[in-house]
């Protein structure tokens, strides 16, 4: 076998066999394949595409380069989310202490920002003492004694994902849907939880900027899911506009908190509870109550046992970027545009965001909006807040916010997207 041969079948639309998918991937992990060669690679598939059957053992190669957990030991059933990325969104957080709240097991295992994605981990360690690595030990005891754990996927778990994410993100190969599919599915699937729910983002902030796209992702994703035995469906959801008031690290852990104490903005906590119930119905418990969960108190409980367990002091003052400056809407009316991706770019260049891996993010950076679309704005008052530890950095975050809304005379018919879009599996 060569790497020639295989990107060559791919480069002419050919179907690459389940040899060569094993072969490319184990080299590419051991370093045979050379960055440049599977670059080459990763670009014919994006242009080319991959079938059912290629992207199903594309995956398989990739859970088989490292090791597979085992939830088979604990007295719940097991229930895991995964989102594509987007602006503010922060509904991990309120989540997964809620569907353990209500009987599930949930081992969120998560990522950490790039670009103007905002990551999990990163808003988990604006929490002073919370650590996001934990062994599988300790891991299995969390989600045994509290129910819920949010954290990094240990090196073991597909090494060879994490080699070629790092690699597609520097090569404009990012969308390609069956490395995106592959990419989540592979570390799911050897996560080893028995259900996921997908939530898969479509609009300016997210990766998949239209439905059409959206569906074809999250049906595959569906498809590997279904086909390795992981009772698995999608949520297809707004990201046009940023989730909730706050894109930025403690900010969104503030919020999170909100919603977990039982308020929040509206579309968190609707888009928070529609994942929760896709998820226990997955989990076989179709007769809890998240929405009682969330009002009595038990998801605030868990939601502190699992940051204690982590390390972290649930009770601790969250940090707080040292610099101020408030946008100020230029005319009354109705804010009917606030777009997700300008947000999100304004929030990383204020410092809640990472251009590279080894960035340091500040925990206290971020945008806060005091308005979303359909409310009625007068000129002058507050639009949103820009934080940051580096004055500095404002000039360059406002030029990605000036074209960020749009204001339409008091009285103009305006119509909200709805949170979930459709539902796939």
């Amino acid at each position: 076998m060569d790497v020639i041969s295989v990107i060559r079948t791919k480069r002419d639309r050919g179907e690459l066999s389940d040899e060569q998918i094993d072969w490319v991937i184990d080299a590419y992990t051991r370093g045979t394949v050379a960055d440049e060669q599977m670059s080459s690679l990763a670009m014919a598939i994006l242009l080319n595409g991959m079938n059912r059957k290629e992207i199903a053992r594309w995956t398989a190669a990739m859970i088989a380069s490292g090791e597979r957990m085992d939830f088979s030991s604990l007295s719940r059933p097991t229930a895991d989310k995964h989102s594509t990325g987007g602006v503010g969104d922060k509904i991990t957080l309120p989540l997964a202490p809620l569907v353990a709240a209500c009987g599930a097991a949930v081992p969120q295992l998560s990522g950490r920002g790039l670009g103007h994605t905002g990551g999990t981990l990163d808003k988990l360690e604006a929490i002073p003492g919370w650590r996001a690595l934990l062994s599988n030990a300790e891991m299995l005891n969390v989600l045994e004694g509290v129910g819920s754990v949010i954290c990094a996927a240990g090196d073991g778990l597909a090494p060879a994902d994490k080699k070629l994410y790092a690699l597609r993100d520097v090569t404009g190969t990012v969308e390609a849907i069956p490395l995106i599919a592959s990419s989540i599915m592979s570390k799911k699937i050897a996560e080893g939880t028995g259900s996921l729910v997908l939530d898969v983002k479509v609009g300016t902030g997210a990766f998949m900027k239209n439905l059409d796209d959206a569906r074809e992702l999250a049906s595959t994703m569906v498809e590997l899911g279904t086909d390795s035995g992981v009772r698995t469906a999608a949520l297809l959801t707004d990201m046009s506009t940023p989730l909730g008031l706050t894109a930025g690290n403690a900010l969104e852990v503030r919020e999170s908190v909100e919603v977990l104490a039982g308020g929040g903005p509206a579309d968190v906590v609707e888009l928070t509870l529609a994942l929760a119930r896709e998820m226990l119905d997955a989990a076989g418990l179709k007769d809890a109550d998240p929405a009682k969960a969330l009002a009595d108190g038990s998801a605030m409980d868990v939601w502190r046992r699992m940051i204690t367990a982590q390390g972290g002091d649930p009770d601790a003052e969250l940090p707080v970027a040292r610099e101020r400056h408030v946008v100020t809407a230029p005319s009354s009316g109705v804010l009917t545009r606030l777009d997700a991706y300008d947000v999100g770019v304004a929030a990383w260049r204020l410092g809640a965001g990472r251009a590279r891996k080894e960035d340091v993010v500040q925990a206290g950076a971020g945008v806060e909006l005091h308005a979303k679309p359909g409310d009625s704005v007068e000129a002058g008052a507050p639009l949103m807040t820009l934080h940051t530890d580096t004055p500095e950095r404002f000039e360059y975050a406002l030029q990605s916010v000036e074209g960020a809304f749009d204001i339409a005379p008091a009285g103009k018919d305006f119509s909200a997207t709805p949170i979930v879009l459709d539902r796939i599996g």
